[in-house]
């Protein structure tokens, strides 16, 4: 992986940067997209390549199915396009996780598969499958060039950790978008930010976690759990916020402009508030495409309770095939019902209710990491009651606050705030929202100096071997 990733930033990224830049054919463009795409996904997944080309010829066929058939042929191909991509995924993302549960429950020993799992087959089939929808539903017209949904579905910035495009939000850039030199410079710096996000920060969290995470918990003291749980917190936020702004910014070097995945989560002051800033493209996924159509808030309290929890079992079920996903996701579902059924939870002031939710959020990621329930339920317990401040079982943390630690400890804090919306409100105030004044143009400059010095200590940090693959890779 760590060859893979210097190749991908010193050999594959800038060879079809420039090859996109000289070609003046926006087909031919899309064309070396798709090429590039493939070879992408194709170095580490060499046979699954042709699961995915499955996946964009079922979806473009079954698109056209109800474009040239009455409502009630048009259903049977959105039905066929929702069995299809749903089997093919619980296939080979669950069927371990089924036959374990099986045999757990009735004692028997069927053997279980090993499925190898296709890198972001959750995020190319909710792709594919939210086109179906959208044309069965008239909300986008069906495209007719094959080419066309097979860039969409296997673009390489967002194809194997999103973030989740819908078609309908893209569908004109791909055949009308524009390239020009401050969307390139623009999308380079949020690119290398992302980069910096994983490689700095998430990575020295992450060392953290799993070194605190792979412990005997009954050994683990008070602080030790609490370091390992807030390593997490931000290992995770930051190793996804960060591929999202690699994704994001490599669309906009190539003239797409994708939509925000995350925004500051951790200042969110309720739980709500949190699934409106967190993994947005998943969030509304599920929102638009199960929620609703379940019926969503109209059909009363208590049906709406059952919609909510249904959409929290699916989207702890969607991050991986382990029960300790799905208790994580009904866990957010139990305090979002709490919030919408106990007036006092709505009225917490912010300060509360910046703690209650940070508190929820941390506990739950301590169960999303966990590799059983049983383990992730006691290592709450030493959260609150390992009352064993001993230098020996003090002694595995205190090893983990090297000065490196601490200082991405800082950084990472730090960067939880608000610091765009921030910088935009002091423009605004200082410069009077005059952007290219001379002085917000220094400020411009000093920030793409840092950012191409970010990139070279980002690919000697790689070159060292200080990488770990992105948590969402799995999913």
């Amino acid at each position: 992986m760590v060859f893979s990733s210097l190749v991908f930033l010193s050999v594959f990224l800038p060879a079809v940067f420039l090859l996109y830049t000289v070609i003046p054919s926006l087909k031919v463009r899309n064309i070396l997209l798709i090429l590039a795409s493939l070879a992408f996904y194709a170095y580490g997944e060499p046979v699954y390549v042709l699961l995915m080309l499955f996946s964009s010829v079922l979806n473009y066929l079954c698109a056209r199915w109800v474009e040239h058939n009455p409502q009630k042929k048009s259903k049977a191909a959105l039905v066929t396009a929702i069995v299809v991509n749903l089997g093919i995924l619980a296939v080979f993302k669950y069927t371990g996780m089924f036959v374990t549960t099986f045999n757990s429950l009735t004692g028997l020993q069927v053997p279980v598969p090993e499925i190898a799992l296709p890198i972001g087959i959750s995020f190319f089939t909710f792709q594919a499958l939210s086109y179906v929808i959208d044309v069965y539903r008239g909300a986008v017209e069906v495209q007719k060039n094959y080419l066309n949904i097979l860039l969409y579905i296997t673009f390489f910035p967002q194809l194997i950790a999103g973030p989740i495009v819908k078609y309908r939000d893209i569908n004109r850039q791909i055949t009308d978008r524009h390239q020009d030199i401050g969307k390139i410079a623009r999308g380079l710096r949020r690119f290398i930010c992302g980069l910096a996000k994983k490689v700095f920060i998430a990575n020295t969290m992450g060392q953290v976690a799993d070194v605190l995470f792979a412990q005997d918990v009954s050994t683990l003291a008070l602080p030790s759990a609490w370091l390992g749980a807030a390593a997490y917190l931000f290992q995770i936020y930051y190793d996804f916020s960060g591929y999202s702004d690699m994704a994001i910014g490599l669309g906009l070097m190539f003239g797409f402009e994708f939509k925000e995945n995350f925004m500051y989560p951790y200042g969110a002051v309720s739980i709500q508030d949190f699934w409106r800033r967190w993994h947005i493209s998943l969030s509304t996924w599920f929102k638009e495409y199960l929620y609703f159509p379940l019926g969503g808030n109209r059909k009363g309290k208590a049906r709406t309770a059952l919609n909510r929890l249904i959409v929290f079992f699916c989207t702890g079920l969607w991050h991986g095939a382990n029960w300790t996903f799905v208790l994580w996701g009904l866990w957010h579902g139990l305090f979002l019902l709490l919030e919408e059924y106990v007036p006092v939870m709505r009225r917490l002031p912010k300060v509360l209710g910046h703690i209650y939710t940070m508190l929820v959020v941390i506990l739950g990621f301590v169960l999303f990491r966990a590799d059983t329930i049983s383990y992730g339920f006691a290592y709450i317990g030493r959260m609150f009651a390992g009352f064993d401040f001993s230098p020996s079982a003090l002694s595995v943390a205190l090893t983990q606050l090297t000065p490196w630690f601490l200082v991405m400890l800082v950084v990472a804090i730090i960067g939880c705030a608000p610091i765009r919306p921030l910088a935009d409100k002091i423009r605004a105030n200082v410069y009077g929202g005059a952007e290219l004044s001379k002085a917000w143009k220094g400020v411009q400059a000093a920030l793409y100096v840092l950012a191409a010095a970010g990139l070279v200590w980002c690919m000697l940090r790689l070159s060292s071997g200080a990488y770990n693959p992105f948590i969402y890779f799995r999913f």
